[in-house]
C-alpha cells in the first residue's frame, strides 16, 4: 500500500470514526447532561448506610465518578488537544488534578454550601474557554492569549467544587470522614489516568493522519456546543428552582 492510499484510509477512519463520534457525544450530552456529577442512588445509598474507614469502596467510588463524568472528560480532551510532549502533558493534568483535589476534599470536610447549577454552569464554561483558546479565538478576538497554566488550576478548582456539592448532599459519617475523602480522591486521580490513557492513544492515531489538522477545528466547534449545552442546562435548572 502505498502513502497516498494509506493516507486516504486514515483520512477516511477520521471522517467516518473519530468525528461522527464526537457528534454522538454532543448528542449525549443534551440527553444526559442533569447527570454531571452527581452520584447515582446505588452509590448514594451505600455512602450514607456505611460507618468507618473504607478505603477500596471510597477509592472505587472515586474511579468511578471520573470515568463516568464527561465534563471531566470533555476538558481533559480540550486541555491536552495540542499537547504533543509528555512533559507537559503531565504538566497540564498535575495542575488539573491539583485544583480539583484541593476543593473537592475542603468543600466537603468544611462543608462549603454553593449552588450546585451555578458551579455546574461554570463547569461548562471551562469546556468553552478551552475549545475557543484551541481555535485561537482570544488573540483573533482580543490580542491576548490567557495563562493556560493559571486557567487548568482554577478551573480545576470548580471541578472539584462541583463534586463536593454532590457530596454534600448526602451526610457522610463522621467517623472515618477525612481518610475516606482522600481515597475517593486517589480513585478519582486514578480514574482521570485511566481516561486520559485513552484519550492520547485515541489522539495519537488522529494526530498522525492528513486530516489531522483539517478537523481539528470541526472537533473543536463540537466541544464548545457541548460546552454550551451544559451551561444551558444549568442556568435553566437555577431559574427554575429559584
Amino acid at each position: 500500500m502505498n502513502t497516498v492510499q494509506s493516507g486516504w484510509k486514515r483520512s477516511a477512519w477520521c471522517r467516518g470514526v473519530f468525528l461522527p463520534i464526537l457528534s454522538l457525544v454532543a448528542l449525549w450530552l443534551s440527553a444526559s447532561v442533569a447527570a454531571a456529577h452527581n452520584v447515582t442512588a446505588g452509590d448514594a445509598g451505600y455512602i450514607q448506610q456505611i460507618w468507618g474507614i473504607k478505603i477500596i469502596p471510597f477509592m472505587y467510588l472515586g474511579a468511578k465518578h471520573m470515568v463516568t463524568g464527561y465534563d471531566h472528560i470533555l476538558f481533559l480532551f480540550g486541555v491536552v488537544f495540542f499537547l504533543y510532549k509528555a512533559k507537559h502533558v503531565a504538566t497540564y493534568v498535575s495542575l488539573f488534578a491539583i485544583g480539583h483535589s484541593t476543593t473537592m476534599l475542603a468543600g466537603v470536610y468544611f462543608g462549603w454550601n454553593v449552588n450546585a447549577y451555578l458551579i455546574d454552569a461554570i463547569i461548562g464554561l471551562s469546556v468553552v474557554y478551552k475549545a475557543l483558546d484551541n481555535l485561537g479565538a482570544y488573540q483573533r478576538w482580543f490580542g491576548i492569549q490567557p495563562n493556560a497554566k493559571m486557567a487548568t488550576l482554577v478551573f480545576g478548582f470548580f471541578h472539584g467544587l462541583g463534586l463536593a456539592t454532590k457530596i454534600l448532599d448526602y451526610d457522610l459519617p463522621e467517623d472515618g470522614l477525612l481518610p475516606n475523602l482522600i481515597a475517593f480522591n486517589v480513585g478519582v486521580e486514578i480514574g482521570q489516568m485511566m481516561a486520559l490513557a485513552i484519550i492520547l492513544i485515541a489522539m495519537g492515531y488522529w494526530r498522525r493522519s492528513q486530516s489531522f489538522w483539517r478537523h481539528a477545528y470541526t472537533a473543536n466547534v463540537v466541544m464548545m456546543c457541548a460546552g454550551f449545552i451544559l451551561i444551558g442546562y444549568q442556568l435553566t435548572g437555577l431559574v427554575v428552582a429559584s
